[in-house]
């Protein structure tokens, strides 16, 4: 018998992928457990760590939790499609595995689904917390206003291509519960990589269906320096890359969308900003060989960007001086 025929409540599967990072991972699937909404089955996936996390995951022995183990390295993305492919559930959620759920979250946004056929997806705003789950307020406010959720009301939005892909107010790796059959996971490309949550959000509003925001922080993201998202955004080289490598992507995919044409002067702007981003990357690696064609192609696409112009000549700088460059300057 399926985990769905035992209540009469919707399944809903939460994705929980990690990889080589379990410090935080028992509050995660704890706040998973404590949900007033019962109905759930909670998949753990490792992505081929190092050190697997099997034994925290059977340490709470409950029979709604599913521990999975790719054979080999996946990436995040990856990991995450072939997780969902798996799930049982009516609506997938998921949850990283350094984030907390309020006890709460499924029971807010679920019965939207359930009572709005139309919505493809439901989501919330968010605390952001710090290593030792303190909330941090300053950093919520601002990131609330940075995703522009504060000029958001309760309700439906339909479409929600704005929403979503120009302010990328739709926290889907933690703040979201989407309805599984609403997306064709065949076509989820693993070349999203790092920004997988926003590919997802690509392939959730581009059928034209509606998504209902609550304003309540029902989830708790954490900020912390083994994060991917601090890693792309400092001075991690192979992170720089990785995460220019996957906007790039994701931009071109929405581009190329003929659902999306309205928005395509800011995914083409959005995208050659990751190629210089991408650029810079390959510098930092003394790549010249790579790096140069990419800065030159942004520059001719773009009338002036000091960004761009400033990397292209340091590509002629010599190879110390310009990696010192690039890197103090965080050009």
């Amino acid at each position: 018998m399926s985990l769905q025929m035992d209540s009469q409540q919707a399944l809903v599967s939460v994705i929980l992928p990690v990889y080589n990072r379990s410090i935080y991972l028992k509050q995660a699937i704890q706040s998973a457990l404590n949900q007033t909404y019962k109905n759930i089955e909670i998949i753990v996936s490792d992505d081929c760590s190092p050190e697997s996390p099997q034994k925290i995951v059977e340490s709470f022995d409950d029979p709604r939790i599913r521990f999975r183990r790719n054979s080999t390295n996946l990436g995040v993305a990856g990991n995450i499609i072939t997780t969902v492919k798996e799930a049982q559930g009516k609506y997938i959620a998921s949850l990283n595995d350094d984030d907390v759920w309020n006890e709460n979250f499924l029971e807010k946004l679920v019965p939207q689904l359930e009572n709005n056929q139309n919505l493809v997806l439901a989501f919330c705003d968010h605390y952001i917390i710090d290593d030792d789950s303190n909330i941090d307020e300053t950093a919520t406010e601002e990131c609330t206003q940075a995703w522009k959720r504060n000029q958001l009301k309760e309700g439906v939005y339909q479409p929600f291509y704005q929403i979503a892909l120009i302010d990328q107010a739709v926290p889907s790796s933690v703040a979201a519960v989407i309805r599984k059959d609403a997306i064709d996971w065949d076509k989820f490309s693993p070349q999203a990589g790092p920004f997988w949550d926003l590919y997802l959000t690509y392939m959730a509003c581009r059928n034209g269906g509606g998504a209902y925001y609550s304003p309540e922080r029902l989830s708790q993201y954490r900020v912390h320096a083994l994060s991917e998202t601090m890693n792309i955004g400092g001075k991690n080289t192979k992170a720089k890359i990785r995460g220019a490598k996957a906007t790039i992507f994701c931009f071109r995919q929405f581009m190329e969308d003929e659902a999306l044409q309205e928005f395509k002067s800011y995914f083409r702007k959005q995208c050659l900003h990751a190629q210089t981003t991408l650029a810079i990357g390959l510098l930092r690696n003394n790549n010249i060989t790579e790096a140069r064609p990419l800065l030159l192609g942004a520059l001719i696409q773009q009338k002036f960007n000091p960004r761009t112009i400033a990397a292209f000549l340091i590509s002629f700088i010599p190879k110390p001086l310009a990696r010192k460059l690039l890197i103090g300057h965080g050009v």
